[in-house]
């Protein structure tokens, strides 16, 4: 049976197949190029990839994704769609899953929602309950830097502390939509926010949301 996080791989490879390698994403500064370099070295060169956290090793990770970059495109995207190689954890479906759900949903987004016809999908409910699961378990981690508390809401009513503190900031979506908020996408998420205006105002316009 097909995972999750394998179909958003396999949309992810479709839509920077299409959108070809100089369209916009919604990672500053990225094109559709850097995103699927930045994929395939985050999967195949775990002596690099831990740059991504770890600042001591971002000239090690700038390095080797120049190098990935200057590929061709379309081995690009055919490394993207075969996966991880076998020694990879991530070649594992229970760690694919568990790692790869948000990472190619936001990502398959930040192509998405980067063009100027772009709208929601309609997401199916096992879908969206997978991706809560996740968020609840990295909502903390997510919102650790923000300047007000911050909870996140789901329509249903269930919640999620991200940030505690004061003056507190409710945000209300679908899971899909507090992931792209959690995740620094602020901008292009559907969601609703309830409190104070300026802590809501400081909070749409923080940095410091996600890793």
């Amino acid at each position: 049976m097909s995972t999750h996080a394998k179909r958003e791989r396999l949309l992810l490879a479709d839509l920077l197949e299409t959108a070809g390698p100089d369209a916009p994403t919604l990672c500053e500064g990225w094109t559709t190029r850097d995103l699927a370099a930045h994929v395939v070295v985050r999967e195949r060169r775990p002596d690099a990839a831990g740059g991504i956290l770890i600042k001591q090793l971002a000239p090690r990770l700038e390095k080797v994704m120049a190098e990935y970059t200057d590929k061709p495109y379309e081995e690009l995207i055919q490394l993207i769609r075969t996966g991880p190689p076998r020694f990879s954890p991530f070649s594992l479906k229970p760690v694919d899953e568990a790692s790869n759900i948000i990472e190619f949903y936001v990502h398959t987004e930040d192509v998405r929602r980067a063009q100027p016809d772009w709208s929601p999908r309609d997401l199916d409910p096992v879908f969206q309950d997978a991706l809560w699961s996740r968020l609840e378990r990295t909502a903390r981690l997510m919102g650790r830097g923000v300047p007000t508390g911050l909870v996140l809401r789901r329509p249903d009513g269930q919640t999620a502390v991200a940030h505690r503190g004061t003056p507190v900031v409710t945000v209300t979506g679908e899971p899909s939509e507090l992931v792209l908020f959690c995740y620094g996408r602020q901008s292009a998420a559907k969601v609703g926010l309830d409190g104070d205006e300026n802590a809501i105002a400081k909070l749409h316009e923080s940095k410091q949301l996600g890793i």
